[in-house]
């Protein structure tokens, strides 16, 4: 017997000098683990669609020209191109040393904005507060709670919305954004003084300013709210080091040789466009807003909990809650692009909400026994997360052949390698399908006219191209109109609807046995 119990203190020794219990996975590590694998293959499933097309065109002019590429989507000098930024170089880089096209490299970043989204939201809510279901909760809360209808847009994070857009740079600067608000959260709570950590966490901010600029804004607003939220006690001293965290991020932004970032300010090219993201608020963000204006209220009116995270650095019933000033500051800049037109600012409508289901998170993981309240709480934030997935949702991780029910589904579009296996890179051609303009310069190609804005081009010669196209298209018009229009833009390629009659100009090259689309060469 006393062998035995020697034994085993023995045992427990040699566990302690190799550093103790052994390791544990918490819960958002299995969790998130979890997600990312059917998120991945949710996203992997679903054709690439939308502006997909786009930031595959970006990649292909890196490809060819990683230095000086010309204009993503036509064939026009690219220099002051927005897309060309540090995220969308490094996958140029990546297309040139693997000789992959833009189309896989852009499917392939997927997995990997997901892995820097996911570890910066834990990282972020950890600093909210230490409850280890807290991350798990608010990964549920972000993915589920939205509205009853589909919001689909670059930047939301809803199941739906990120089977199409986690390829994009905005998953990956929203990613950024979570880990620049944990490390700020943790040195305005004192957690750190260094001054060259202040100047790296700037550096953060100015890459994320580059990446995805609108992001940026929602960025720099959650950094205010934390700083003026826990900090309460200033000196020079921290002063200084701020104003450094800000040198810093605005020294990244001049330094980037592809284009001028500050020049964007006052583009409105793309306001018009954005003007959507305004309509049926409600039903797009409802969910949110019902379940999460309680939580966030909770924190306005309780004393400070260090458990939970709420209220540190502020007195009772104080509005310096960070989530609160975040909320509050994303929601007046959201005003400002109602009011003034610039409806861009728009887009920080998806990170509007995180503050909502951020603070229902860590409402939701105090532990036990709960009030009546809290209870009713939960209860709802249940109902509402069923009816988010039942409703918007459940068809992003649902495959239809396993669908029981008739789950709405994410879009499908069509491929045009078909068609691009026989253009030539650089060729231009003209489309008069939806697809086929969004999609076909992701291949190599370039559009005679260019489907979105760029700050690159003058948008008055945008759209003086977009006429020359309609005119070329127009069934009323001659054969010696459109060569002109061939002439002045160098067009190699037609990508017609089955709706189009081919030009008598032109020869038919390939067709889809899909859309009925055909291609057909000219000049």
């Amino acid at each position: 017997m006393s062998q035995t119990l020697l034994v085993r203190r023995t045992l427990r020794g040699a566990t302690a000098l190799r550093g103790g219990r052994p390791w544990r996975p918490t819960p958002y590590q299995v969790f998130g683990f979890l997600f990312w694998l059917v998120m991945t293959l949710a996203y992997w499933r679903v054709p690439l669609c939308c502006d997909a097309g786009q930031h595959a065109a970006v990649v292909e002019r890196l490809k060819s020209h990683l230095l000086r590429p010309r204009h993503p989507m036509a064939d026009l000098p690219g220099a002051g191109s927005p897309y060309y930024s540090p995220y969308a170089l490094a996958q140029g880089a990546f297309a040139r040393l693997t000789g992959l096209g833009g189309w896989e490299v852009v499917k392939l970043a997927g997995p990997l904005n997901l892995l820097v989204l996911l570890t910066g939201l834990g990282r972020f809510v950890r600093v909210l507060t230490p409850r280890q279901w807290a991350p798990v909760l608010a990964l549920a809360a972000m993915t589920l709670l939205w509205g009853t209808d589909r919001a689909w847009w670059s930047g939301y994070l809803g199941l739906m919305s990120m089977t199409g857009n986690l390829g994009y740079p905005s998953a990956f600067a929203i990613g950024l954004t979570f880990w620049a608000w944990a490390l700020t959260g943790a040195r305005a709570r004192g957690g750190a003084r260094g001054l060259a950590g202040q100047v790296g966490l700037g550096a953060l901010y100015g890459l994320i300013l580059l990446v995805h600029p609108i992001t940026s804004v929602a960025a720099v607003l959650g950094a205010v709210a934390l700083v003026a939220g826990w900090r309460r006690r200033w000196s020079a001293a921290a002063a200084g080091r701020w104003a450094a965290t800000g040198a810093a991020a605005l020294l990244v932004a001049v330094c980037w040789p592809y284009f001028d970032v500050f020049a964007l300010a006052g583009n409105g090219s793309v306001d018009a466009m954005h003007r959507t993201l305004y309509l049926n608020l409600g039903g797009h963000f409802g969910l949110a807003l019902l379940l999460g204006l309680p939580a966030l209220w909770l924190r306005t009116r309780r004393r400070p909990d260090p458990d939970s995270g709420s209220g540190s650095g502020s007195g009772p019933g104080s509005w310096r809650d960070p989530l609160v000033l975040m909320f509050a500051l994303d929601c007046l800049v959201v005003a400002y692009g109602w009011v003034s037109g610039h409806y861009t600012y728009g887009r920080i409508l998806g990170l509007t909400l995180v503050p909502l289901q951020f603070a229902l998170a860590v409402e939701l993981a105090a532990p036990r026994p709960w009030p009546t309240w809290r209870k009713a709480l939960a209860g709802a934030a249940a109902v509402g997360a069923c009816a988010g997935f039942l409703t918007v949702q459940a068809g992003a991780v649902v495959p239809r052949s396993l669908d029981p029910v008739g789950f709405a589904q994410p879009p499908r579009w069509p491929t045009y390698e078909w068609a691009a296996r026989h253009i030539g890179p650089g060729e231009v051609v003209i489309t008069d399908g939806y697809y086929a303009v969004h999609a076909i310069a992701g291949y190599g190609p370039n559009l005679a006219a260019p489907a979105w804005p760029d700050s690159a081009l003058d948008e008055r010669e945008r759209l003086r191209r977009v006429a020359d196209v309609r005119a070329y298209l127009a069934p009323t018009s001659t054969r010696a109109e459109r060569t002109a229009v061939a002439r002045r833009h160098q067009v190699r390629w037609l990508l017609l609807t089955r709706w189009h009659p081919v030009p008598e100009e032109a020869v038919v090259v390939a067709w889809s046995e899909r859309t009925g689309e055909v291609l057909a060469r000219v000049g």
